[in-house]
């Protein structure tokens, strides 16, 4: 993901020698990463259920899938009046062959992502840092991470999501390395089709221009290749983009979902889930929303604003003028917002006590670990591409509409393939102090 050199780490202390790999070994350990992950998955799907729908939105997913399979092309609404994002949808009719409907289907082809989803970490993680036992150890630890084999179990669009952006990710860098135009380009759509399933992920377009970082190559290559992702980029996401102001006579690049979420998580029935303490009170809230989503629209309706882009117009004025009535409720709603993103564990609403403090050790334990290994890191510019990614992903969310799950899809995998380096770092340390003590002892003697 980064232009920089791996010849040259600036953390001494804890460098190591680049180890010897094979052909032969690093398919069998990319082999095992893959199983591992799959059997873990499809076993997480079998106990919560293999047809079940516990995901709020699975059944809008699916209904975008099956509308789209008898008609042929994309409804003009999926939700309200809005509709959602096509990356899933669409993943959802190949997966399960023309059938939307077999949900056992989708859920083994999210299980599947999952799976390749580790084994494309625990590439980077040999790409950054050049060390055969940290990138089978990411791998597997992305195997196992119970947020990434949870995302799996349910119609949704995060498993999809996960392997778009790592693929982008290890193209870009593998781009940068070599370097090839080709490889940028595929990066770039790649990063484009994960835009068109969690459109939020426009925003880290501008990380696309990483390659000028790479100083080893003449400038005139360097923006070659910048260039180059950015073209992967506009085409892979032109064709839609196109098709949208065809279909509605507006510059849409993606869907209308924007506007809505703005407004949800900015309007005051947001700082009121702040102070939301038990389920019932949840339950509330949640008709409470679901009224006012309706009203909102029906407003709208009456006014004539329904075209997606002036639908979205409207609901940022509502945004600006609910937050300027109530300026007071602005900077602790973003505190709220930030700590909701930060925090290493999920809600007790949803949640047994022991799953909220077991996870909130093990995910406050890997962010520990994460800093470490940042620390140690031995390429900065991939370090700085990271941090760039972390600070992005989080204003988008912050500014918009948190919920944990999103947190899991865009930063598990950082805070594991930094934390597994974390904790190589720890671990040879503790083994090299260890075995110190023996030779010092013999040499005594």
């Amino acid at each position: 993901m980064s232009p920089e050199s791996p010849s040259k780490p600036s953390f001494r202390k804890f460098s190591a020698p680049v180890e010897q790999r094979s052909p032969g070994a690093i398919r069998r350990a990319g082999l095992l990463i893959f199983f591992v992950a799959l059997a873990v998955r499809l076993a997480a799907i079998a106990y919560f259920g293999s047809s079940t729908l516990r995901f709020g939105d699975a059944r809008a997913y699916l209904a975008v899938a099956q509308s789209l399979a008898r008609a042929g092309h994309y409804p003009r609404q999926t939700d309200y009046f809005s509709f959602r994002a096509p990356g899933y949808p669409i993943f959802l009719l190949a997966a399960t062959l023309g059938h939307p409907e077999r949900i056992a289907m989708a859920k083994a082809a999210n299980a599947l992502l999952g799976a390749l989803s580790a084994v494309l970490l625990a590439a980077l993680a040999a790409r950054i840092f050049r060390r055969r036992s940290v990138a089978v150890a990411a791998g597997l630890a992305a195997a196992l991470d119970p947020g990434l084999v949870l995302l799996t179990t349910d119609i949704q669009s995060e498993p999809l999501f996960v392997l778009l952006i790592l693929s982008a990710a290890f193209l870009l860098l593998a781009a940068s390395d070599r370097p090839s135009s080709n490889l940028a380009v595929l990066s770039g759509v790649f990063l484009a089709f994960a835009a068109l399933t969690r459109p939020f992920a426009l925003i880290l377009a501008p990380l696309l221009a990483a390659p000028f970082g790479a100083r080893r190559y003449p400038l005139r290559a360097r923006a070659h290749l910048a260039a180059s992702a950015f073209l992967g980029f506009l085409l892979g996401l032109a064709p839609w983009t196109i098709r949208n102001a065809f279909v509605y006579r507006e510059l849409v690049p993606v869907n209308d979902f924007a506007g809505i979420n703005l407004y949800i998580g900015n309007s005051d029935l947001m700082d009121r889930f702040y102070r939301v303490r038990t389920r019932a009170e949840y339950d509330a809230w949640i008709r409470d929303l679901d009224r006012l989503t309706r009203d909102r629209f029906a407003e709208l309706q009456a006014s004539g604003e329904m075209s997606p882009a002036r639908r979205t117009g409207a609901f940022v004025r509502m945004t600006i003028a609910e937050r300027r009535a109530h300026p007071e409720r602005t900077l602790p709603l973003l505190l709220h917002k930030t700590w909701d993103w930060l925090k290493p564990y999920p809600s007790s609403l949803f949640w047994p006590p022991r799953v909220v403090w077991t996870t909130g050790l093990l995910y406050g334990a890997l962010m520990l670990l994460a800093v470490i290994g940042g620390i140690a890191s031995p390429r900065r510019g991939v370090l700085l591409l990271t941090l760039a990614y972390l600070a992005l992903t989080m204003a988008a969310h912050i500014a918009f509409l948190v919920v944990w799950r999103y947190r899991l899809a865009c930063w598990n995998p950082v805070l594991i393939l930094y934390g597994v380096f974390g904790a190589s770092l720890l671990l040879t340390q503790g083994s090299a102090g260890r075995g110190a003590v023996p030779s010092e002892t013999t040499s005594r003697s």
